[in-house]
């Protein structure tokens, strides 16, 4: 059976599951099953390249031990085992407080998980097609990571769980422009399910890796944070599928959970890639790690977080709201902030369909540089392809279709950049007398023409005038038929 329809048959035995409510819940239990698969398989890999080597998980509850056997334990008897041993005792693992400790792997993972299954018999049949996948086999291995770039990508239909997902086709873009290289650090503070950081890996194995030691810089190079447990699960499982050994560098934590200020000159680093959450609002409290820019608006604590954690030098490339680009206040001293500390060099805004279905709000991509203030800040409008209205699910957004920004570009160094239909600058001094307005609209389209106003309101009262009168007639035919 293909790889493919593995997948298939597992999602289909789940669906007869009364335990399991709804794409989020299915893709939760998929998750924590084959994440204890691929570690299952990459820890026999270990063992017999690395001396001494030995699994994260005690032997009773490695995949091998309970769950590789068709004929092992069923019913009753594996969802008591699931959910009264395994759970417990993978949530409770004791660290060694070495470095690249994988229990805290393990650990981080099952920490907020939960089995949704309630039918023994069901499980077993999904363990046994699990079990029939085998991820040392590159071939599968890459198959399947194909097929789990598309569990990711239902979760735009998820619920809330949409907002774990950025298009791919716009991290791609980020990250080419980016263009990270082994030894550089790179950080993405809200990594969701992991879509920077494997496009990133993607990037540099395909330009930059072509040695051991490179790899090795690729992967100590990585860090990562999520806040919340479903997609932080989905992230280390990306990572496991993406060949990075250790991927205990994706914490479950609340990046803003720290004081700006403690955020020391060791923890600086050179890239940082990120799509924030926003719309949303952070718990009482988190507001007071940033005494300068006191917000509960996540979108804009993770802006004044990113300025800070970028070294003199490091580039960032950041998906924004326009509301942070016309907003004042709070927001306003933050881009003031902003532009004064980094070169906002780039700004690429994008129609609001590039993230339906789940939101429907004008989104932007800041692309700034620490060390230097800004000078000069350029603006392209990308629109969607002719013939289409707008971006959707079964006509998303590709990375062809932001060739024309790749284009007009100007290189690594940005130079000889004009002005297009598409394109347009304004100096620093045009953005201070704005106000720090940021949401500009492309001067070289001309304003909707939507006619004379004393002509308009004319036609609206000869309008309103001859619906007056069929209303009139109206009554007149109802009131004669109602004396006959």
């Amino acid at each position: 059976m293909s790889v493919r329809n593995i997948v298939k048959s597992v999602q289909d035995i789940m669906r007869q599951d009364t335990g399991i409510d709804g794409d989020a819940q299915r893709i939760s239990q998929l998750c924590w099953m084959f994440f204890l698969k691929i570690m299952d398989d990459q820890d026999q890999e270990l063992e017999l390249t690395q001396d001494g080597y030995r699994s994260p998980i005690p032997e009773k509850f490695q995949w091998r031990t309970w769950a590789a056997n068709p004929e092992g334990v069923t019913g009753d008897r594996l969802l008591t085992f699931i959910n009264g041993e395994l759970f417990p005792a993978l949530k409770g693992l004791t660290l060694t407080g070495q470095q690249g400790d994988r229990r805290r792997v393990v650990r981080d993972v099952f920490e907020d998980a939960y089995n949704y299954m309630k039918s023994g018999q069901l499980i077993r049949q999904v363990i046994n097609r699990i079990s029939a996948v085998d991820f040392n086999d590159l071939a599968e291995r890459q198959h399947f990571g194909d097929i789990y770039e598309q569990i990711l990508t239902d979760l735009q239909s998820a619920g809330n769980a949409g907002e774990y997902y950025t298009p791919r086709a716009v991290t791609a873009f980020m990250v080419d422009r980016i263009d990270p290289r082994p030894g550089e650090s790179l950080f993405d503070p809200a990594c969701g399910t992991g879509g920077f950081l494997t496009c990133a890996i993607r990037h540099m194995r395909d330009r930059y890796v072509k040695k051991t030691s490179d790899e090795w810089l690729l992967q100590g190079g990585l860090r990562a944070v999520e806040k919340k447990q479903l997609p932080h699960m989905l992230c280390v499982t990306n990572m496991l599928l993406h060949g990075v050994e250790d991927p205990s560098f994706v914490r479950h934590d609340n990046t803003l959970a720290r004081p700006l200020i403690s955020w020391g000159k060791d923890e600086r680093v050179d890239i940082v890639l990120t799509n924030p959450p926003f719309g949303g609002r952070e718990e009482d409290g988190i507001e007071n790690n940033f005494p300068t820019f006191k917000t509960k608006e996540t979108a804009d604590l993770f802006l004044a977080l990113i300025v800070r954690l970028l070294k003199p030098g490091g580039r960032a490339a950041v998906v924004l709201p326009d509301g942070t680009l016309f907003g004042e206040g709070i927001k306003t001293r933050l881009k003031e902030h902003l532009m004064e500390e980094c070169n906002l060099h780039t700004i690429v805004r994008l129609p609001n369909s590039v993230f339906k279905p789940y939101a429907s709000i004008g989104t932007n991509l800041l692309f700034f540089e620490k060390g230097t203030p800004t000078k000069e800040t350029w603006f392209y409008e990308h629109r969607v392809p002719a013939g289409q209205k707008a971006y959707s699910m079964t006509k998303p957004i590709r990375l062809e279709h932001l060739q024309g920004c790749i284009d007009w570009w100007g290189g690594k160094s940005r130079e000889g950049r004009e002005e297009t239909p598409q394109a347009w600058r304004l100096t620093i001094e045009e953005v201070k007398a704005r106000g720090y307005n940021l949401d500009v609209k492309n001067p070289h389209v001309d304003a909707d023409d939507h006619g004379d106003p004393d002509a308009l309101l004319t036609d609206l009262t000869r309008a309103e005038a001859e619906t007056a009168a069929y209303r009139d007639q109206l009554k007149a035919i109802l009131a004669e038929a109602l004396a006959r």
